[in-house]
């Protein structure tokens, strides 16, 4: 048994995309960001702890089940026809199981929680189910994907505050607006592989007004948290966060701008940095305030 655990081991790696964490860190910063404003800068570190391993749990369930759905076609796209699933390197019966383990540790991770953040958890599990179906039956599975990815944010207020304020939903619009913008940019990236087997997506429905709903959805999700900034008279640390993720969404565009499948999939991955500096700039803010 052991044996066969450390022969299978790289493959469970990449099953669950551990080698390489960007879909990791673009769900856990939005999270992160609801943790300190909904902890007022100071969230019980139980709770953050909680939710980070939380978040860590959910986005490899997530990458498996999405495997699982996307089995039979990623074969047929260049940046997948590798992944455990597609390849035979892992049997659907192993995967999951897997996917089994790590919904059971989300739960018993939530579970140390309220009963608020049990209840929107369900509707999270729900959802991060959901997503990888979608792009069978509509060009916006992206749309579904905000959902799943906004998830730590009603959570993480709930565990806090135990309610969902206003504030909670307009970050949760912010975020929202982000997930869009930035999956879009990884659909660019294998648009013409899913046009040549029927993958639906915002990328090839948005066809060339494609950058320039990026850009959009960018902006409103920078205004919202604008927004959120001034109504809670946080410091300026959070407003030059806010104008740093300005900069890398132009970067971003400069980068798509002849469309080159690698060049919109570095563009995604920039998006790291988008977070990252938003979040950094409330830290900042909250601990000055």
């Amino acid at each position: 048994m052991i044996s066969v655990l450390a022969r299978d081991a790289p493959a469970y790696i990449r099953l669950m995309r551990l080698d390489r964490p960007i879909g990791m860190l673009l769900l856990l910063w939005p999270t992160l960001w609801a943790l300190w404003l909904a902890g007022d800068g100071q969230p019980d570190p139980t709770i953050v702890l909680i939710m980070i391993a939380g978040t860590m749990v959910m986005r490899a369930a997530g990458c498996i089940i999405n495997d699982y759905a996307d089995r039979k076609i990623d074969g047929h796209v260049a940046r997948t026809r590798d992944r455990p699933l597609a390849s035979g390197a892992l049997s659907v019966r192993k995967a999951m199981i897997l996917f089994l383990v790590l919904v059971l540790v989300a739960w018993w991770l939530v579970t140390r929680l309220n009963t608020l953040s049990i209840i929107v958890s369900f509707f999270a599990l729900a959802v991060a189910v959901l997503y990888p179906f979608t792009k069978r039956f509509t060009h916006l599975p992206q749309l579904v994907l905000g959902v799943a990815f906004s998830m730590g944010i009603p959570i993480a207020y709930a565990a806090i505050t135990e309610e969902l304020p206003a504030e909670c939903w307009l970050l949760f619009a912010a975020n929202y607006a982000w997930i869009v913008a930035y999956d879009t940019y990884y659909a660019m990236a294998d648009r013409d592989d899913d046009l040549l087997i029927g993958v639906k997506s915002t990328a090839i429905l948005f066809g060339k007004a494609d950058r320039s709903i990026i850009l959009i959805l960018q902006a409103v999700s920078l205004l919202i948290l604008a927004y959120i900034g001034a109504s809670r008279a946080i410091g300026w640390h959070f407003f030059v966060g806010i104008a740093a993720a300005a900069a890398f969404s132009a970067y971003q565009q400069y980068l798509t701008r002849d469309r080159v499948s690698e060049h919109c999939f570095r563009a995604f991955l920039n998006n790291n940095w988008y977070g990252a500096v938003i979040h950094c700039g409330l830290v900042l803010s909250l601990i000055e305030k």
